[in-house]
């Protein structure tokens, strides 16, 4: 073995000076897929890298200590500053900014105090601006304290029409424009998200009179540490000294653990788009190296015959292969790279923090095993089956192609590259069960493809019947013996069908938002709604003639501690109801079922009573963390713990975007707790500036969020998405262009032959033509209906079982699908139909 592996490397030695030339596609392919895969991980690895380095930048401070409706209790601060901490305090909540003009906008307030911020520096337009006082303004809380200023985000800014100078009133207080946001250091860990972001001093926040009990506030404790403390332990010794007080403590390192996740899922999404791009170019390296091989059919024959071993051969070719592949993994490597810059500039604006770029040796040895594993998958089986075939047959392979199957080692190694390939791609996903999913749904497209390029063979075969010369030799070339039918059915047809697949999810998510939600959405959002405002509210609201429909229920904000008695952090919830489990969650109360219940289990309390606390809990989570009736669910609210026992489920219709709560209680307890009210108001379209006008100038303190406004913005999001992931699905499109173009031009030196015979037999260029024609139209045709089809079924899974929606059959989007494939197959096909009708026939025909 070891003989046959030298003398196999001198005779690759040998035959690589002749360099790459009939391999280029196997190179590009290769090369695709493993730049598709570096880029990802590399962008993954660098903007990671940035939130690690800048993570105190970020956070505000080295630790961060968030509290709901009450701020850190002065015990708690002293014993920070003890250790030497510096402390800020930054508040958070919602207000309604209002220009002179009477334009109006939500915005998320944030006011900080003079130590802010501990880490970075706040950026204003014009330069020099700053939050400091007006001179002569007056202390804070004085009648005069509107003379305090507020910086604004570009957004809000042309939103209100205000410049430098303006007042803006929030609140009650009437503060002074000082300048547009540029840079606001801790955005990360505050991001604005139900609106843009509005900055003011928290000597100015009294004055607006919007804290009030119950009102939905956040306190953000940030601490800077001296240098040389182990934050982690710092944070642990915190947690043991002060307790559970309802409190979140975050370190530099987590600055924002939703950013962490929203990049493993973005990347881990995008490794398998670049893996299905590998996978599509893993037929063109099987589809190359079989025509590679079969145009060295002399040389391997000369060598059989002069008794060269089959290990000989195997070791001959695999070496070139595999020097191929490392070449082709080295210039993806460097693309990958290349296209990481690309895009991190790309995404300037949309990244949480600048990337940290430079070589990451993990992302890219990953992406380069990725390759290997390709290489060795799909380029085993044409080689095994080089190295069985006799002399005599090779000889004979020139003319016909033999369907010879390779030895049982090499199908065994092919079958071990594909297993490890499939590990490598389940073994380092995020979510393994969705990755081994997504390895099945390609192994069963694969299939179908497969299938169907048969059944388009067979479907020629029986139309022999046919007497039209040109149709009925289109039809012989789809099931003549070494066509290229399933190699171009499969490549063209994955991509096609991811692009199908994500198109159509695209579609449905916009005729949710667009077609369906605002006709059964309520007009306005209102918060921080006072107990003793809420009925002059709704009088007020119903009052008004536009309005058609107000809705009002009691608001407060919990935290899960438990769940029959597990840590919510070691709750074994389901991948998709995980998210319940962090951060805070709606919590309200009502002593009779809320309008449109409908319970799944349980029933619902009396209405007149008064023992311990029960709870209405969301069906669909309780299935996620196995939740059953007369289970106990610990919140934390106001910083005290209560337990409610599960009596009912509900099924909870959140497309309607009305009022639904996770956690609907019994009163009791909670309603002698301070906490606001939230309501939905439903009126005429045209009549929306002029209530929320109406009831914003009536009642300064609460907040009105406009449905329309917030879908606009989902669908906008959507939109950029949805772009990104046709730019990267396209990527596997261009992968099975590649293939394709591999296919046609592997099967070129027999067209020009079959082009020179039917010239010399008489046909004419124009039926020559209109034959091909019809073998690429046919082509196109049928794999672009099974992309629409695979599409279809995989965005319905995604649609119905993901995102738990209801899915449409969208023809228009699947016609341009289908459209575009008949297209593309039939410009490459005419492409190689002129090459051949270009050759001359004498030169051929005089070496026949």
């Amino acid at each position: 073995m070891l003989a046959d592996l030298r003398q196999g490397a001198l005779l690759a030695r040998r035959e690589l000076r002749g360099g790459f030339r009939q391999l280029r596609i196997v190179l590009a392919c290769l090369a695709l897929g493993v730049a598709a895969i570096a880029a990802v991980g590399t962008l993954r690895a660098a903007t990671e890298a940035g939130l690690l380095a800048d993570g105190a930048k970020l956070l505000g401070g080295d630790v961060e200590v968030r509290v709901t409706y009450r701020p850190l209790p002065e015990a708690a601060l002293e014993w920070a500053q003890a250790r030497g901490a510096a402390t800020s305090e930054v508040v958070e909540m919602r207000a309604m900014a209002i220009a002179p003009s009477g334009e109006r906008a939500l915005v998320e307030l944030k006011a900080v105090d003079a130590a802010w911020p501990l880490y970075g520096a706040l950026r204003l337009d014009p330069p020099g601006a700053s939050l400091a006082p007006e001179p002569g303004a007056a202390e804070a809380g004085a009648p005069r304290a509107g003379r305090h200023r507020v910086a604004l985000e570009a957004s809000v800014v042309e939103r209100l029409g205000v410049s430098p100078g303006d007042e803006i009133r929030l609140g009650e207080a009437r503060l002074v424009f000082a300048g547009t946001i540029v840079e606001e250091p801790d955005r990360v860990a505050s991001p604005a998200v139900l609106g843009p972001r509005a900055l003011v001093l928290a000597e100015a926040l009294p004055a607006t009179a919007l804290i009030q009990p119950g009102s939905l506030v956040s306190y953000d404790t940030r601490l800077r540490l001296p240098p040389g403390t182990d934050v982690r332990r710092f944070a642990r010794e915190f947690r043991a000294a002060q307790g559970d007080g309802g409190w979140r403590v975050r370190t530099a390192d987590q600055a924002e653990p939703g950013v962490n996740r929203f990049l493993d899922r973005a990347a881990a999404f995008l490794v398998l788009a670049g893996f299905t791009a590998l996978l599509v170019g893993g037929i063109g390296v099987a589809t190359g190296v079989r025509a590679w091989l079969e145009a060295r059919g002399r040389t391997i024959a000369t060598l059989r015959c002069l008794g060269a071993p089959a290990g000989v051969i195997l070791s001959t070719y695999l070496i070139q292969v595999l020097v191929l592949a490392v070449a082709g993994i080295v210039i993806g490597l460097v693309a990958g790279f290349g296209l990481t810059w690309l895009a991190a500039q790309a995404l300037a604006g949309a990244l949480p923090v600048p990337p940290r770029l430079g070589v990451y040796p993990a992302p890219l040895a990953l992406a380069a095993l990725y390759g290997l594993l390709t290489a060795l998958a799909f380029s085993l089986w044409p080689l095994g089956r080089a190295q069985r075939i006799p002399g005599a047959a090779l000889f004979r392979d020139l003319i016909t192609a033999n369907p010879g199957w390779p030895s049982r080692p090499i199908m065994l190694a092919t079958g071990l590259a594909g297993l490890a390939l499939v590990g490598l791609v389940v073994g380092t996903a995020e979510q393994p069960r969705f990755a081994l999913g997504f390895c099945a749904g390609a192994a069963l497209t694969l299939l179908l493809f497969r299938l169907g390029a048969s059944g388009l063979m067979a479907f020629a075969r029986s139309l022999r019947g046919i007497r039209r010369p040109s149709l009925r030799l289109g039809l012989a070339n789809l099931y003549r013996p070494g066509a290229p039918t399933p190699t171009m059915l499969v490549a063209l047809g994955i991509g096609l069908t991811t692009l199908a697949a994500i198109a159509t999810i695209e579609g449905n998510l916009r005729r949710q938002l667009s077609d369906q939600m605002p006709a059964a959405a309520p007009s306005f959002f209102f918060i921080d709604i006072q107990s003793d405002q809420a009925d002059r509210f709704t009088e007020l609201a119903t009052s008004l003639p536009s309005v058609s429909e107000v809705r009002s229920v009691p608001s407060l904000r919990a935290r899960i501690v438990t769940v029959d008695g597990v840590p919510a952090d070691q709750v074994q919830a389901t991948e998709e109801t995980r998210w319940a489990l962090r951060g805070d969650r709606g919590l309200t109360y009502a002593a009779t079922p809320p309008e449109g219940t409908r319970l799944a289990a349980g029933q619902w309390w009396p209405a007149d009573y008064q023992g311990p606390p029960l709870v209405s809990f969301d069906a669909n989570l309780a299935a996620g963390w196995g939740v059953r009736i007369g289970s106990v669910i610990t919140v934390n609210v106001l910083g005290r713990d209560l337990d409610l026992r599960v009596a009912s489920l509900r099924e909870i219709p959140w497309r309607g975007l009305g009022i639904n709560y996770t956690l609907v209680a019994s009163p009791g307890l909670l309603s002698a707790a301070p906490h606001t009210h939230i309501a939905t108001v439903r009126a005429a379209e045209a009549a929306e500036p002029a209530v929320l006008r109406r009831l914003t100038d009536a009642f300064p303190n609460i907040s009105g969020i406009r449905v329309r406004d917030a879908l606009e913005a989902v669908a906008g999001l959507l939109a950029r998405i949805g772009v990104a992931l046709q730019a990267t699905s396209s990527v596997t499109l261009l992968a099975g262009m590649l293939v394709l173009a591999g296919a046609v031009a592997a099967g070129q030196r027999a067209r020009v032959r079959d082009a020179v015979v039917l010239k010399t037999i008489g046909a004419t260029r124009g039926q020559i033509r209109r034959a091909w024609l019809v073998e690429f139209g046919l082509l196109g045709l049928v794999a672009g209906l099974l992309a629409a089809a695979a599409g279809s079924a995989a965005s319905w899974a995604v649609v119905r079982f993901v995102m738990r929606a209801d899915w449409v059959f969208l023809p228009g989007t699947l016609g341009l699908t289908v459209l575009g494939c008949v297209l593309l197959t039939l410009g490459l096909g005419y492409v190689g139909t002129a090459l051949a009708l270009r050759v001359r026939p004498a030169p051929l025909l005089r070496n026949e």
